[in-house]
């Protein structure tokens, strides 16, 4: 009986240990979250007003207005700085995954030391920031002859991007049987049909991973369409909303910036729920695979 009962209350302390460190870990992603979800519903209740209402951002939703995403939408020119952003983001996404790809390929494949040279070579362009740069890489585009366009900044976010994107190929690619490519090779595929039918359909969760993760930069970056690009047709949407930032003379406004910044998250709010599943689904199966 004296057994059962220290057993008893063994049981009933380590339950309130656990339950103790359950409260804790529940409490600590509350306030994570209450962190992170703050400063968002701030913003979406400042756009909710009209521009000249500039009250606390802390009184929230105490207007429901659409004044704000209006003037946005009309001083951003926003259906063409949607193109412009859409156009960049897709051309540089999908260069980075086919360049990648085709150099990750090789690296994961040969064992010799040129093919770790060019892994670490690689590697390298993730020490240096570009922005550090960017004066003599803007000289040399210009001695070169390259024009201002959309298509210059689409040049930095892909040479900028490879050296991620290869290292994250280079890991997925080890994971890949060779015995799969064994099996194509007997069967008379060339080099290049092995890669494109073999190889890159068992890359698609790291495919996904650079997606999301170059997709979302490229999107919200602002600093080479704002070096690169000279006229305003040419916008993204990032550089289209600094015009809400105003100066000394004309202070911020900021019920319009917060709509600007709703518009501009908007399309990639859409596509997430859209392809919600593929994404989850590719990153599931690149944690399986690792």
């Amino acid at each position: 009986m004296a057994f059962g009962k220290k057993k008893d209350n063994y049981d009933a302390q380590n339950y309130m240990k656990m339950s103790l460190k359950t409260f804790l870990l529940y409490l600590v992603i509350i306030v994570f979250c209450v962190i992170v979800i703050a400063p968002l519903v701030i913003v979406f209740s400042s756009s909710l007003r009209t521009p000249e209402n500039q009250t606390t951002p802390l009184a929230l939703f105490i207007e429901f207005s659409m004044a704000s995403y209006q003037k946005a939408f009309s001083n951003m020119n926003y259906p063409m700085e949607l193109l412009n952003s859409i156009v960049t983001t897709a051309g540089s996404v999908f260069c980075i995954v086919i360049f990648a790809t085709m150099a990750a390929y090789p690296i994961g494949r040969i064992k010799t030391k040129l093919a770790r040279f060019l892994y670490f070579f690689f590697i390298s362009g993730l020490i240096i920031p570009s922005q550090m740069v960017i004066v003599p890489i803007a000289q040399t585009l210009n001695r070169l002859g390259i024009p201002n366009t959309r298509f210059t900044p689409m040049l930095m976010f892909i040479t900028c991007s490879l050296p991620f994107s290869v290292f994250l190929f280079s890991g997925f690619m080890k994971g890949v049987p060779v015995e799969i490519e064994e099996s194509a090779y007997i069967d008379g595929a060339t080099l290049g049909r092995r890669f494109s039918t073999v190889v890159f359909p068992l890359l698609q969760p790291a495919i996904i991973s650079c997606v999301i993760t170059q997709g979302l930069w490229i999107w919200n970056d602002y600093f080479y369409p704002m070096v690169f690009i000279s006229k305003k047709a040419q916008y993204s949407l990032p550089v289209g909303m600094l015009q809400f930032l105003g100066d000394k003379e004309n202070p911020a406004q900021w019920n319009i910036l917060f709509a600007a910044c709703v518009l501009c998250a908007l399309p990639l709010i859409i596509v997430f729920l859209a392809l919600q599943k593929q994404f989850v689904n590719g990153i599931a199966a690149g944690a399986v695979k690792g």
